[in-house]
């Protein structure tokens, strides 16, 4: 039988408790891509994500979700930074469940160290993914779903001087303030 009650953790206010990751192949001319991972179905593409269980310190779900999401282990990356704090995004009123009303996120900068071909999705029963791409660094805020497109610009911008120090690269053309504000 199963849990009577969310083994996530929900904050006070509705919002549940996760952690997200931006993955980069590191330095060099490959030092602005990032993992982009399809989702199931052909329901759009977005980070790594996931919540963050009752008990469970934050760095631990990272690695979890690391492993369950994209099949890769601490040993395969090497961590190269945080957001200082949560970044929060609400859910459309539709896709409100109980009582979360959407994340709270901490997001983590991590470099790829090992092979890329130790990718894979089937380290859980129901994959997030079943497909991925190396895309360049603002791509994820077109591609992701409209409801977390600030987040994900806050988040870039937050860990993008980790990898980018002499600044962040230019907004691609299509940027604009529609690109990151909600519908």
């Amino acid at each position: 039988m199963p849990p009577s009650h969310s083994p996530d953790t929900i904050d006070r206010d509705g919002f549940r408790a996760n952690v997200g990751i931006v993955l980069t192949r590191g330095g060099g001319e490959h030092g602005g891509l990032v993992f982009l991972g399809g989702r199931v179905g052909g329901r759009g593409w977005q980070f790594p994500q996931g919540g963050i269980h009752r008990g469970e310190q934050v760095e631990d779900a990272l690695y979890r979700e690391l492993k369950e999401e994209i099949g890769l282990e601490r040993t395969d990356v090497e961590l190269l930074g945080s957001t200082r704090g949560w970044l929060r995004y609400r859910l459309p009123r539709q896709y409100v469940r109980d009582r979360c009303i959407g994340q709270k996120q901490r997001w983590f900068l991590l470099k790829l160290t090992a092979d890329e071909g130790r990718v894979r999705f089937d380290c859980t029963a129901q994959p997030e993914f079943d497909r991925w791409r190396w895309a360049d660094y603002w791509t994820p805020v077109r591609e992701v779903v409209y409801f977390k497109r600030r987040v994900y610009v806050r988040a870039l911008h937050d860990l993008g001087g980790l990898i980018f120090p002499d600044g962040l690269p230019p907004y691609p053309e299509w940027w604009s303030e529609s690109s990151t504000t909600s519908q």
